[in-house]
């Protein structure tokens, strides 16, 4: 890789939001966020204080979002952080099977939405929202006319692809279904001449192996801390829920 792709995969937020997924966004060129329903997460261009200011101005007093770091960050006045955990990044090394049973697997969109937040609501992935679909190609496995599998594609810049939402119902578990899922977006990625990534909790070790044993290695660890106002008053917990603790992944 490049040095200036290292430098993106170290900021992979604020790759994405000034470049590809600009139009999902708002910001300028301190601080930019996701649309509170496509997604979360928030970027800096640098750790400074006019930085945060400005991140500081792009949020309602109730609101907050995540920023992915490589050192912790350090406290401002104005806002209220709490670390989360560690998320490790993990990176597509070599080309996934040629091979893939796709023959139940179906594009999910806009339509979806609905059936996709009920999903989510059940496996607890990681933050989706209303317009997070917007973010790329998303795929599902239906039973009987009833979605309980799916998989998308997240944050996207130069060269690279996010795998995220990885999902499947409690009673299909155990079948191999987020790794097909996976699996099948690696390989659209990599026929679009790009690499997949994605992040998982550093804690949650069932889904780092499946990751591994699927061709994923770990490139960093980083810092994920939430921001909101300081004075918003606000205690209610980002949902990083519980289910295993991921980030954008659940459970195989």
């Amino acid at each position: 890789m490049s040095r200036s792709i290292h430098a993106d995969l170290d900021r992979p937020s604020w790759a994405a939001l000034t470049t590809r997924q600009t139009h999902l966004g708002a910001g300028d060129e301190l601080a930019r966020r996701y649309h509170p329903n496509v997604a979360p997460f928030a970027a800096l261009a640098c750790e400074t204080r006019v930085a945060y200011q400005s991140l500081y101005e792009l949020l309602l007093p109730h609101e907050q979002v995540v920023l992915q770091s490589v050192e912790s960050m350090w406290p401002m006045d104005a806002l209220q952080m709490t670390h989360l955990g560690m998320v490790d990044q993990m990176v597509a090394t070599h080309h996934g099977a040629a091979s893939i049973d796709d023959q139940d697997v179906i594009p999910l969109g806009i339509g979806d939405v609905n059936e996709m937040l009920d999903l989510v609501q059940k496996t607890k992935p990681g933050p989706f929202g209303t317009r997070t679909c917007e973010m790329g190609n998303y795929i599902g496995i239906r039973d009987q006319g009833r979605l309980i599998a799916m998989a998308g594609e997240r944050m996207r810049l130069d060269g690279y692809v996010e795998i995220s939402a990885v999902c499947v119902d409690e009673d299909w578990r155990g079948r191999g279904l987020a790794g097909r899922l996976v699996s099948l977006l690696r390989r659209d990625i990599e026929h679009r001449g790009e690499t997949a990534f994605l992040h998982v909790f550093s804690d949650n070790r069932s889904a780092i192996g499946l990751y591994d044993r699927l061709g994923f290695e770990l490139r960093r660890t980083f810092h994920l801390t939430r921001i909101a106002h300081a004075d918003s008053g606000s205690t209610k917990p980002f949902d990083t829920t519980v289910a295993d603790k991921e980030l954008g992944v659940t459970r195989p």
